[in-house]
């Protein structure tokens, strides 16, 4: 069938490739692991891998990277982490964690606070949206200049 599909029916095929033989379940569980683990632990580990037995999709075990301290912990902590990772599956997907001493592969980037517009770079956003008829579209376009205005800039290049 040729035509528009729906984004559902695209996304395991996508997925699909890009994670290889890692399957779904680890996209998902890369994708969600700051709301699985918290934010404090997930800016220090990373799942690395998911492995279920062979011809099973239950009773996995989840290698993850960590380094330090933070490995110490996680072993301390690897029944509740297993328990709020099969809570989000829904079923027991993972059976006990497996610790990897290295360092998160992408380790997460300050996030650099938008700077303030200037009343004319304010005023430069509403009167360009102004003509927009539809009163959700122009605050989505406002809003949207306004992330592009308040971006930091980055620092000169010197030669």
């Amino acid at each position: 069938m040729n035509g528009p599909r729906r984004i559902g029916q695209t996304v395991p095929e996508v997925a699909g490739k890009a994670l290889g033989k890692r399957g779904l379940a680890f996209g998902s569980l890369i994708n969600d692991w700051p709301s699985i683990v918290g934010h404090q632990l997930s800016l220090r580990t990373a799942p690395d891998k998911l492995s279920f037995p062979r011809g099973k999709r239950e009773d996995a075990v989840l290698h993850i990277r960590a380094m330090g301290a933070i490995a110490l912990e996680l072993q301390h902590l690897e029944p509740q982490i297993v328990e709020r990772i099969n809570s989000f599956f829904g079923y027991r997907a993972v059976a006990k964690i497996k610790l990897i001493h290295a360092a998160p592969l992408s380790m997460p980037k300050p996030v650099a606070r938008p700077r303030d517009l200037t009343m004319d770079e304010e005023l430069s956003v509403m009167t360009t949206a102004a003509t927009v008829e539809d009163e959700e579209l122009r605050a989505t376009l406002e809003r949207f200049g306004r992330s592009l205005l308040a971006r930091p800039r980055p620092a000169p290049r010197r030669r």
